[in-house]
């Protein structure tokens, strides 16, 4: 399946292509905006959705809402109310929530309803009453949340599939994550090509999504080559996209994903190379491009990435060579001392006398 081409001279993963395109110099989708330890202070209006639900806009999202039994992806951090507590955290598992709303558990109602009635993109701060959170009991897997508590969520709604049937991934059979996988990439694609990138980042992330860890360490032969050719362009293009917005350090954590299946993946080399070089790693940068020169030796855009390292390094060297001949230089030559009259003239008059008694001395001898 061929994937799009980037804008200019950009492009994403492309499979009847090997050229690689420099990007121009790269916000991980799904980071916090916010991550200090406390719940966001938000000043939007307040919507209440349900006696004990209501909602804060934190960031605007588009599209759609989703239905009863969509599938949606999300990330969300949770405060005790009462106690500022926070004991969850799903950003720091690095892979979105699956929520089937509908299919929802209990502790989860009121996490549901305000998801239900969020945008794709749409981050929002949550207060759910504890009658449709953790109820009078609080949580045995929470130790920290008590009885009756009540929540604060900060939610991230990643995007949605709408599935009449409410099929979760762990429903589906292996072609159907696949398929669906493949169908968000492309659809990641094209928000790509409109250069709407935190759009584009949210469909490559449930792509992924549907090919979590779990899935893949029960895939073998075939099945995983499948897989992973949706899946390592994904990250590719979460790469280029992260490179766009300057977000270097997770553009390389995307790369490095693919070459630990792909050790010799030019793509991702490249990629990581040029975020390593924009963050000054330029060693580390230099043998990512020479690795990814090795089995694309014909390719401009690489050698154009030597090319500019190595005038980087010769211009540095040349700077702390002006800045050390400036310390350990020669020695400046000494100027000649001005001469004093009044001593030439005291010289000169001993000499005198000296000549004249050295003259009658000899007379009287």
């Amino acid at each position: 399946m061929e994937d799009v081409e980037e804008l200019q001279s950009q492009k994403l993963d492309q499979d009847d292509e090997n050229e690689i395109v420099t990007e121009n110099a790269a916000f991980v989708h799904g980071e916090p905006h916010q991550d200090g330890t406390g719940p966001p202070k938000v000043d939007s209006e307040v919507e209440v959705l349900h006696e004990k639900v209501t909602k804060q806009i934190m960031k605007e999202g588009h599209g759609q809402k989703p239905s009863k039994y969509s599938t949606c992806f999300l990330h969300y951090r949770a405060w005790t109310e009462s106690t500022q507590h926070k004991f969850e955290d799903t950003w720091n598992e690095q892979r979105p929530v699956e929520m089937v709303i509908g299919k929802e558990k209990k502790e989860m109602t009121g996490l549901a309803i305000g998801v239900s009635n969020m945008k794709s993109g749409e981050r929002a701060l949550l207060h759910v009453g504890w009658e449709l959170g953790y109820g009078k009991e609080g949580s045995f897997s929470f130790p920290n949340v008590p009885p009756m508590a009540d929540i604060l969520y900060e939610v991230e709604l990643i995007g949605f599939d709408e599935t009449k049937e409410g099929k979760a991934r762990g429903d589906m059979t292996v072609e159907e994550r696949i398929g669906a996988a493949d169908r968000r990439k492309m659809d990641g694609n094209v928000y790509f090509k409109e250069e709407k990138l935190e759009e584009a980042m949210q469909q490559y992330e449930m792509a992924i999504a549907y090919m979590g860890d779990d899935f893949m360490f029960q895939l073998f032969g075939k099945y995983r080559d499948m897989a992973l050719a949706v899946k390592n362009p994904c990250h590719l293009n979460m790469a280029a996209c992260l490179i766009k917005l300057k977000r270097y350090e997770e553009a390389i954590g995307q790369c490095s994903i693919v070459l630990a299946e792909d050790e010799n993946n030019v793509k991702a080399l490249f990629r990581r190379g040029k975020a390593r070089a924009e963050l000054g790693q330029t060693d580390a940068a230099r043998e990512d491009f020479s690795k990814a020169r090795k089995y694309s030796p014909e390719d401009k855009a690489i050698a154009r990435e030597l090319r500019l390292l190595a005038e980087h390094d010769k211009a540095v060297y040349q700077k702390q060579k002006e800045i050390y001949k400036g310390i350990f230089g020669p020695p400046p030559e000494p100027k000649p001392k001005k001469t004093n009259r009044l001593i030439l003239f005291w010289q000169w008059l001993v000499s005198l006398l000296y000549s004249l008694f050295k003259r009658e001395r000899h007379k009287a001898d």
